[in-house]
């Protein structure tokens, strides 16, 4: 079972302090909901466990191994994989061939072996036509094809950083379904940034609330959304807000 831990996470811009001493733990098959208010360091977070930066002081471990200075490459190659808020495929690819870099990243599939495996992976993630620009996607199947690009490299553990966004209601429904899906049938430790309460009531196992870059709740969404000090913070007075 991979276990991802952080112990008195910290990480400072000049006299900022994004994240302070945060420390937690996600394991294999678990979906935790990464939550707060905007400017509460949750993207940052992410940032310091896919290793885009460096902790100013702490710990990020993994299976039992210190991490915290391993390069974001290297982190991927163990089985740390996210994807970004904002987006970014490659627009002078197509669907097929945006999931397929991934495969090629991971450096050990041929051409071919990687444009089956893509294949196969879009297949599984409910994706058709993979010869479309990006262009001509919606923006679930945009979504989808992130997060099997992210999913090529076979990580252990994925984080979402507001995935949902910009779905409307059947689709996030749809994404909902698909995440579980992922984290039982890959047995896969997923945290998820999200916004919308309703889909952290739905899709989470376990809850962390950060304020100021600190945890000031964990626990279940139902006991969680009952927390004074969380209402106060980011839920506007309204334990089920959609906002």
């Amino acid at each position: 079972m991979a276990k991802l831990t952080t112990k008195k996470l910290t990480k400072q811009f000049g006299g900022l302090v994004a994240v302070h001493d945060v420390s937690f733990s996600i394991v294999s098959g678990e979906i935790l909901g990464i939550i707060g208010p905007n400017g509460a360091g949750k993207t940052t977070f992410i940032n310091l466990i896919s290793g885009i930066y460096a902790p100013t002081s702490g710990t990020i471990e993994f299976e039992g191994k210190d991490i915290s200075l391993m390069p974001a490459h290297e982190r991927a190659k163990i089985g740390i994989a996210r994807t970004y808020q904002l987006i970014h495929p490659m627009e002078d690819l197509n669907l097929l061939e945006n999931v397929m870099v991934g495969f090629l990243f991971a450096g050990n599939k041929s051409m071919k072996e990687a444009r089956l495996a893509a294949t196969e992976l879009c297949t599984e993630m409910g994706l058709e036509r993979l010869e479309r620009e990006v262009s001509q996607l919606t923006m679930l199947e945009v979504k989808k094809m992130e997060i099997a690009h992210a999913l090529a490299n076979t990580p252990k553990v994925l984080f979402l950083d507001e995935i949902m966004a910009g779905l409307n209601t059947d689709e996030t429904k749809e994404m909902i379904a698909l995440v579980k899906r992922l984290a039982r049938e890959r047995n896969l430790a997923v945290g998820v940034v999200e916004h919308v309460m309703g889909v952290i009531r739905e899709l989470t196992d376990r809850v962390i609330v950060l304020e100021a870059g600190e945890i000031i709740a964990e626990g279940p969404y139902e006991i969680v959304s009952k927390n004074k000090r969380v209402i106060e913070a980011y839920l506007g007075g309204a334990t089920d807000a959609e906002n």
